[in-house]
């Protein structure tokens, strides 16, 4: 990969897709793509940090997620714990700070005291800052941004504006993504980030998920580096200084 630095997306988020047809093409269980899966996640937590970018957000359960059969939801939910306590001391060795975000309700105690753990050890961490969204929509994250803007604001005296909003969502204090990946050929955003995605740059790949690697993820942050992000405007009105 040809080095952009001045061009690296700041956030990356991705939508790690095809553990289950992983799975099915290895004649093995999904829960077994599943935890594959999480060794995909190892890696490129890994290689974001090294090639320097700011934030990563993965998308590791929606909230649509519910509707699939109710052991693989089990499983999924204990595997996220188990994840969370094996990998928190890498964070650490690797100076990442862990954040959580999506809809606490229906989420196990051992699970959320998991997460709430894992932020309290890497809060102080600074090279990179990981978001992981579990039971996560990107409806409902609006939604809940609105009912507590109505909620903290009764008498409706405030800038209805753009940041004001985004101060509410799931996501406050964390810049939009510029690149967002999508693994296993499909091609939509299935309810992830729908506000925050207004203007990121769409990547997608046909590489199932447990496959992903570093080259594969190289290649995302080479395709970034060669658009022209215009924001709407045009190449003139971009170059004025």
């Amino acid at each position: 990969m040809s080095e952009h630095k001045d061009k690296l997306p700041n956030h990356v988020c991705i939508i790690m897709d095809g553990n289950g047809r992983w799975a099915l093409l290895h004649d093995m269980e999904r829960n077994e793509g599943h935890r594959q899966g999480v060794e995909a996640v190892r890696h490129i937590t890994e290689a974001a940090a090294e090639k320097g970018i700011s934030y990563l957000s993965l998308f590791a359960f929606s909230e649509e997620n519910w509707g699939r059969p109710k052991r693989e939801t089990d499983a999924l939910m204990s595997l996220i714990v188990d994840a969370i306590h094996k990998e928190t001391p890498t964070l650490m060795k690797n100076n990442i700070r862990c954040l959580f975000m999506g809809d606490r309700h229906h989420l196990n105690p051992d699970l959320l005291e998991r997460m709430d753990q894992c932020v309290e050890q890497t809060a102080d961490n600074n090279r990179m800052t990981l978001i992981v969204a579990v039971n996560y929509s990107g409806k409902w994250d609006i939604l809940q941004a609105v009912q507590r803007m109505l909620d903290e604001n009764p008498t409706r005296d405030m800038p209805l504006t753009q940041e004001f909003f985004s101060g509410y969502l799931s996501t406050a204090g964390i810049p939009d993504p510029d690149l967002m990946i999508r693994t296993s050929g499909e091609m939509r955003i299935s309810n992830f980030m729908l506000w925050q995605m207004a203007y990121t740059e769409l990547y997608f790949t046909p590489v199932l998920w447990p496959d992903f690697r570093k080259p594969d993820f190289e290649a995302a942050l080479e395709a970034f580096s060669n658009r022209e992000r215009r924001f709407g405007k045009i190449e003139e009105s971009i170059n004025i200084p």
